[in-house]
């Protein structure tokens, strides 16, 4: 399995694996040190037989050391820089098949050439989509097979190689989620679209240094009463953002924990970000964390009434698992969620910006009115179809997979 850099893509692979594992697939996750590194404790320990950590070893760039080989806290002008440098590592990753020579390659689609490669090694290998299928403009092309040129990058002949490809796409979601964009897509591209069922982490599994301070929090607060703030890994909010946010939560009178990261490198305090005064007015009703939570126990706490985020895909399927109702800004899942009745959007102005009397106007509708009320029915219900539909998918896909394996 090799997953693009980023946690938001690494996360469904890992549960991938463990669905794989648990119908007797080996299967080894190939990434960076500093990934893997940051990885292990989501692995328990029932699969250390069956799932390996491969690490794959970039060039050395004097402008991107082996902590920036992921973007947890990539500053965003070096996103190209590490996209670069793992096309670059070609090479260790050819080195790497030939030496394990899987009966599978199950690769990221953002990185098509490791497809190639393993076409020249006489190995099947299957796409893995980590996202929703209603696919950016970006995306799109890459599922489409149009390697166009980005940025600086030329056309790359692996890249074409992978154009000829006609295997199937794994695709992180369900049929009950995205039907009808699957059946698009597939006759669009004329390719096979196979749901993995929504792949969503089980957080007994979640360890953090801070886990059990935040429970006790969290144990305190009445049913429903608070909400979790949080823009992922890789979204890092400017600082008037910051500080709508935050008028935002305190005019919604809300409990809430909110996770405020920055990118590696910048000198910012969370105190300097945030209004003069805001931790004292809000006192005892709210929590700032400056690192990782543990994002699957929180929403899966009875406490928690809402979500408010940018709403990555891993973020949207947790919220619909756990039954949370998710306030969020990226347009394209926004579409879906509002489409799904298990959410709704935190709009922006015409420049983009939010506004602290919308934020805090979704937050109380969410929270403490009736829209939350018709929201958590609404999820309850889509939850336990999911579920159910998610068993089937992810069996049909064992079972493919096995075949490609020879099996």
């Amino acid at each position: 399995m090799f997953p693009w850099l980023a946690h938001g893509h690494i996360s469904p692979f890992i549960e991938l694996a463990k669905n794989l594992s648990d119908r007797d697939f080996h299967c080894y996750i190939c990434s960076t040190p500093v990934i893997l590194n940051s990885i292990k404790n989501k692995i328990p320990e029932k699969y250390s037989v069956s799932i390996h950590l491969v690490e794959l070893h970039l060039p050395t760039l004097s402008e991107l050391p082996p902590h920036y080989h992921t973007t947890n806290g990539l500053p965003p002008n070096l996103n190209p820089t590490l996209r670069k440098a793992l096309k670059m590592a070609k090479p260790n990753f050819l080195n790497l098949v030939k030496t394990l020579h899987p009966d599978l390659l199950i690769f990221d689609i953002l990185q098509p050439w490791a497809g190639a490669i393993a076409s020249l090694q006489n190995i099947p290998s299957v796409t893995f989509f980590t996202s929703a299928i209603q696919l950016s403009k970006f995306e799109l092309s890459m599922a489409l097979g149009i390697m166009e040129s980005h940025e600086s990058e030329e056309k790359d002949p692996d890249d074409e190689a992978f154009q000829r490809n006609d295997g199937i796409i794994l695709v992180n979601s369900s049929r009950e989620i995205e039907g009808k964009y699957m059946d698009y897509l597939s006759g669009m591209i004329n390719k096979k679209i196979m749901p993995t069922g929504a792949l969503v982490q089980d957080p007994c599994n979640e360890v953090y240094d801070d886990s059990e301070m935040i429970m006790e929090w969290l144990r305190g607060k009445n049913e429903f009463s608070s909400v979790f703030v949080s823009f992922g890994s890789e979204y890092f909010l400017k600082k008037e953002e910051i500080e709508e946010i935050a008028i935002g939560l305190e005019l919604s009178n809300v409990n809430f924990i909110w996770i405020i990261r920055f990118p590696k490198g910048e000198e910012m305090r969370v105190e300097e970000a945030l209004p003069e005064g805001f931790l004292e007015r809000v006192g005892e009703r709210g929590m700032i964390l400056e690192k990782w939570a543990p994002q699957a126990k929180i929403l899966s706490h009875s406490s928690v009434g809402g979500f408010v985020s940018h709403c990555g895909w891993n973020s949207l399927l947790e919220s619909i698992d756990y039954g949370v109702p998710v306030h969020l800004d990226q347009p394209l899942n926004a579409k879906l969620v509002v489409e799904l009745g298990v959410g709704v959007e935190v709009k922006r102005d015409y420049n983009g910006r939010f506004k602290r009397d919308e934020i805090s106007k979704v937050i109380r509708d969410v929270v403490i009115g009736q829209t939350g009320e018709e929201l958590r029915r609404k999820i309850g219900e889509k939850r336990e179809s999911i579920r159910l539909r998610s068993r089937d998918e992810v069996e049909e896909v064992a079972k493919k997979l096995a075949q490609l394996c020879g099996v």
